[in-house]
């Protein structure tokens, strides 16, 4: 009896130690969690050398907005030079190919650490201006909903929109209204995204051409995000950065009130992706590449708990910033000018309020969260280049 009961003494304290275990694994955990939220916007820094060359082809209606401003957030928060459009420009020559005369201070400065504006890509001007080791990525979207809105956006500057009395009566009759031989004109309508790669849109969409092309953008960009999974796509970004989780948290900018989005009919849908049929097949391609990635370098449960940390750490900087829960205002209601958005076309871009009685610490990093993508250019170029005169971004009266 006595040698039964120093058994089952022995077994439970194996329980007791195993569960003790258990419990200080998970602890460090939640330790590890907490404390790696809470790091470089109020100070503090990643575990290992972060990247810090990197070329972001920002595509055209992509939530290309969002990314940009993680960029510039790194960019000041670290003292990095920027690639920033040289004089009055507010792009990198866009739609031409891309010069390396486009940038500002390129012949002072051989090399910049950050190239995030947007631009046609054309890899041996962007070489002179970017170090060896850059880290290329870029950006997708269903070419379905980037043309959707483009049509909105660029409604009164493309000539193939301007014409067409909606995007239905455009891709029903699409030569009715495009013309090849306007195509600097005509970029945001048809292959777009194809188009910011440096390749021609209006070329025939043949299975060796198209596996040519895409083969190309594989061999320079390390990392091609996709819009509809933009979380998931961070996550994967911030790991191939060796960023903190604050480096990457974004809140939505230059996006649409619901009112200013089409509704569009599965017919509608099936001729746009026909009508873009080059930005689709890089879409497909680069969608299928984004989830092996997932896949291969963080797993199903993994990845679940990262984006939900990323999420979690967004709605307590939402929560710490922004007025009303955070809920997107239109133009007008936006009381700072300095955080207005610029208002394109027919789309009604929204933008924030933030809270009132912020100290002056929080009240920066908050702006800088939300501040829009042509203000924060000004801002970075002032920063960089103090003895040249100020972008004027009209729109404000500056």
């Amino acid at each position: 009896m006595m040698s039964m009961l120093g058994g089952l003494q022995r077994y439970f304290r194996v329980i007791l130690l195993l569960l003790l275990a258990l419990t200080l694994l998970l602890l460090a955990g939640f330790l590890h969690s907490d404390l790696e939220l809470d790091t470089p916007l109020f100070g503090g820094q990643a575990e290992g050398p972060p990247v810090t060359n990197i070329m972001f082809l920002k595509t055209h209606k992509t939530a290309s907005s969002t990314v940009l401003n993680i960029l510039y957030r790194f960019a000041e928060t670290h003292n990095l030079s920027v690639a920033l459009p040289a004089g009055s420009r507010v792009h990198l020559g866009y739609p031409w190919l891309f010069l390396a005369r486009y940038v500002e201070g390129v012949g002072s400065q051989q090399r910049f650490n950050i190239m995030c504006n947007h631009l046609r890509f054309n890899l041996p001007q962007v070489q002179k201006v970017m170090p060896n080791d850059t880290f290329y990525f870029s950006i997708l979207r269903n070419p379905v909903f980037q043309l959707e809105s483009s049509f909105i956006y660029y409604k009164t500057y493309a000539p193939a929109f301007r014409g067409a009395p909606s995007l239905d009566a455009f891709l029903a009759s699409p030569r009715t209204f495009y013309n090849d031989s306007r195509l600097l004109r005509n970029v945001y309508a048809k292959n777009n995204m194809w188009f910011d790669f440096g390749f021609d849109p209006n070329a025939q969409c043949e299975e060796g051409y198209v596996r040519a092309r895409i083969a190309e953008v594989e061999r320079r960009f390390q990392l091609v995000l996709i819009a509809e999974h933009l979380d998931e796509s961070l996550v994967l970004l911030r790991r191939r950065l060796r960023w903190a989780l604050d480096d990457v948290v974004a809140f939505r900018l230059n996006s649409r009130s619901a009112r200013s989005v089409a509704r569009l009919s599965p017919e509608t849908r099936e001729r746009a992706r026909s009508w873009c049929a080059l930005d689709w097949r890089l879409y497909e391609h680069f969608n299928r590449t984004l989830w092996a990635q997932l896949r291969a370098e963080l797993g199903p449960r993994r990845l679940r708990g990262e984006v939900e940390r990323l999420r979690a750490r967004r709605r307590e900087l939402a929560t710490l910033c922004l007025q009303d829960g955070g809920a997107l205002k239109n133009h007008t209601q936006i009381r700072d000018p300095r955080l207005r958005p610029y208002q394109p076309g027919k789309a009604d871009i929204l933008g924030y309020n933030l809270r009132p009685g912020l100290d002056n610490r929080t009240l920066g990093v908050c702006q800088r969260l939300v501040m829009p993508e042509l203000q924060y250019m000004a801002r970075l170029y002032a920063l960089q280049f103090p003895e040249k005169p100020r972008k004027n971004i009209p729109f404000l009266g500056a």
